[in-house]
């Protein structure tokens, strides 16, 4: 599912540091009005990635602020805000990220290179830990980092993929 592009390797990022970058494609069965109708409905985001333990965002809107708490298959949480400094419907999102990480995310939806296909997400992003424990282990296990981020990266595409972009409905009780 994930085409993963990018420099630094085949996980399409590097860790410099305590900096995670990452420049990342992925290609999403559908056009690019369906995939901005999926990023717009905020509510079902939870339902999407269980991994996403908290979440406080109406709204994809320029000005607006999102409050997230991540849990990656490591023995943390990562609690973060994004401030969505430019939205530009149906092709972009521009975000700042301050908390336990900080940084910078953009993502861009591309349509197909060669007529009809896919629409193309791409997505880099320029973070580093902000919280001493969280700096900490960057320092001394940043394949580990890399793992967990990417790890979230390519999962929340999938799952984006397979509950995101399937037909609305309700919400199963329990997820």
């Amino acid at each position: 599912m994930p085409a993963r592009e990018g420099y630094g390797g085949p996980a399409g990022g590097r860790v410099d540091a305590v900096h995670v970058r990452s420049d990342r494609w992925y290609d999403l069965p559908a056009d690019r009005r369906a995939v901005w109708a999926a990023f717009t409905a905020t509510d079902r985001y939870r339902s999407w990635w269980p991994w996403l333990v908290g979440f406080d965002g109406a709204g994809l809107t320029t000005g607006a602020r999102w409050t997230c708490a991540v849990s990656p298959p490591l023995p943390y949480v990562v609690r973060f805000h994004l401030d969505l400094v430019a939205v530009e419907p149906a092709a972009a999102v521009t975000a700042e990220v301050s908390g336990d990480i900080e940084g910078t995310a953009r993502l861009e939806l591309h349509d197909p290179t060669t007529g009809a296909g896919p629409t193309r997400l791409h997505l880099v992003a320029d973070l580093a830990p902000s919280h001493p424990a969280l700096r900490l282990v960057a320092a001394t296990a940043a394949p580990v980092v890399r793992r967990g981020h990417d790890w979230v990266l390519d999962t929340g595409a999938a799952q984006f993929v397979e509950r995101g972009l399937r037909t609305p409905g309700p919400t199963p009780p329990g997820r």
